[in-house]
């Protein structure tokens, strides 16, 4: 594997992660573009994860931060005695994270091994991407049906378990997982500024943790031909290109374009379903 190989790959894995077109997908068609055997590309495309782990991180520093202060002070009020106080936001975010990640959670523990035997299947992550155009474009037309749209302060349990069933799904490769989480708030009557924050907050420690499980597989497959040079540039690398992926989408989603991806994901998907057949 060469480094631009790895720059390639940072760039795909950084933009991918964050937009909705699916990351799992580009990244089993960039290994079949770029004929790269998986047992080389394997642990470079998990450590991959760490630099949109950062993207994350810096994007939505406060959030996190204040987040992760109002969870232990929470706790403290609780072994006192006291309520959740839960008219805190960033108390509510955070436990609205919580619950999101539970449904995410266990359909990863337990549907992992189903979806990892279609990984490299470029009919199934092509029918994926359709699906994932599908999801885009009719949750951002019902929005303009809706009233009443919903703030994070408004935002209930029930709607933060379904967001995260929407992001279950998204173990599909070819299945985006910032669209399936974004589509499905939009469909629940969230606004677009609350869906989009809550979409990148929660996939926070999905990637994290799914990092984590990843790294154990990758370490026992080893290496392949990655070099520690190799590796730093290809994080860096995926790490600008989700910080610019995340503000792209916050700004498109803003100005009504999140439609935009629908056309790409279809085309995309149609042609990996032709190329399937050929």
């Amino acid at each position: 594997m060469s480094l631009l190989e790895a720059i390639i790959l940072g760039i795909v894995q950084g933009i991918t992660e964050f937009l909705p077109v699916s990351s799992s997908g580009h990244l089993a068609l960039t290994q079949f573009v770029l004929g790269t055997p998986e047992d080389q590309i394997f642990f470079l495309t998990v450590m991959l994860h760490i630099g949109t782990i950062f993207s994350v991180l810096v994007v939505y520093w406060t959030d996190l931060y204040n987040m992760v202060l109002e969870f232990f002070k929470m706790c403290w009020d609780l072994l006192r005695g006291k309520s959740l106080g839960l008219d805190n936001i960033y108390r509510k975010l955070g436990v609205l994270i919580i619950v999101g990640s539970i449904p995410t959670a266990l359909m990863g523990i337990f549907l992992k091994d189903i979806f990892s035997e279609v990984y490299t299947s470029q009919r199934v992550i092509g029918f994926a991407l359709l699906i994932t155009g599908t999801l885009l474009w009719t949750s951002e037309r019902m929005q303009k049906f809706q009233s009443n749209k919903k703030a994070l302060q408004k935002m209930t349990w029930l709607n933060a378990a379904i967001i995260g069933v929407f992001q279950g799904l998204a173990i599909t490769p070819g299945m985006s997982r910032s669209g399936a989480t974004i589509s499905g708030a939009l469909f629940q009557g969230i606004n677009k500024e609350a869906a989009t924050r809550y979409s990148f907050l929660l996939s926070f420690p999905v990637i994290v943790g799914a990092s984590l499980l990843e790294a154990r597989d990758a370490f026992t497959h080893g290496t392949g031909e990655v070099a520690l040079p190799m590796l730093l540039l290809g994080i860096f690398t995926s790490f600008v290109a989700g910080v610019f992926a995340i503000r792209t989408l916050i700004r498109m989603i803003s100005k009504g374009k999140l439609y935009y991806f629908s056309y790409y994901t279809w085309t995309l998907g149609t042609g990996a379903i032709i190329l399937s057949f050929l």
